[in-house]
């Protein structure tokens, strides 16, 4: 229709990984975790068009087998340990405006880290953009730890991070600090293709559980996504449980 804004999803999914090898396409629940990248892609109603970003031919034929646009090849520059994020995207909105002739008003990043992403959290966050005006949008989730708490070590003697966060001696009484969820970043392309960032001046957030907010880096990571799920606890369709 016309009028409504072009929505890009973009699932970056490099095949080497550090921390846990192989991750993106490890099985948990049904899916491995690429499945459930696409398949929150495609619960979504506002994604106008979603691909997978990669330098790997078995992620890509895992991809395509959910049902997913794999276009190009990722450049190899693009899929070391030391590529950021920034970059990869703006390489597929190249792609974008240069294989459709369209520039997207707003680019979303899907991370297969994040598998009890659901589409409704990514309408969510770019509802919230374009209620807002903002320049970015984020899932966040409340901090594990409070940072009031933290110290740094010089040697073996700590140093407050914050030096006035002696005042709270309870985790209740500090004011609530959130951290991102690493599910749903949503970027206005000015933002990203001119100056270089995910998460413009204006940035708000979209707030959610435990749960949705696991993120997969290490095998710990992995075992308790595996823990949320036969729980009962993963907030996704049961065809991906």
């Amino acid at each position: 229709m016309a009028g409504e804004p072009y929505v890009f999803g973009v699932i970056p999914a490099r095949g080497g990984s550090k921390g846990l090898p192989g991750k993106n396409l490890r099985t948990l629940g049904r899916l491995s975790l690429l499945g459930h990248a696409v398949a929150s892609a495609r619960e979504s109603a506002t994604l106008t068009r979603f691909i997978v970003s990669t330098d790997s031919p078995a992620i890509a034929d895992e991809a395509r087998r959910h049902g997913a646009e794999v276009p190009f090849v990722r450049p190899a520059a693009l899929a070391t340990d030391e590529a950021g994020m920034v970059p990869v995207l703006q390489h597929a909105v190249r792609w974008l405006e240069s294989s459709a002739g369209v520039r997207p008003d707003m680019v979303v990043t899907l991370q297969p880290t994040s598998p009890f992403r659901t589409g409704q959290d990514i309408d969510r966050t770019v509802a919230k953009l374009l209620a807002t005006g903002a320049d970015s949008a984020q899932t966040v989730v409340e901090a594990s730890y409070h940072p009031f708490f933290m110290k740094t070590l010089d040697g073996d003697r700590t140093t407050p991070l914050f030096a006035d966060g002696h005042k709270y001696v309870r985790r209740q009484d500090a004011p609530p600090v959130y951290q991102p969820s690493g599910a749903v970043y949503v970027t206005r392309a000015p933002v990203l293709m001119d100056q270089g960032r995910v998460l413009g001046d204006d940035n708000r957030a979209i707030v959610v559980d435990f749960e949705a907010a696991v993120n997969i880096d290490t095998e710990w990571d992995f075992l308790l996504a595996e823990l949320v799920l036969a729980r009962g606890r993963a907030p996704i369709p049961p065809e991906r449980r």
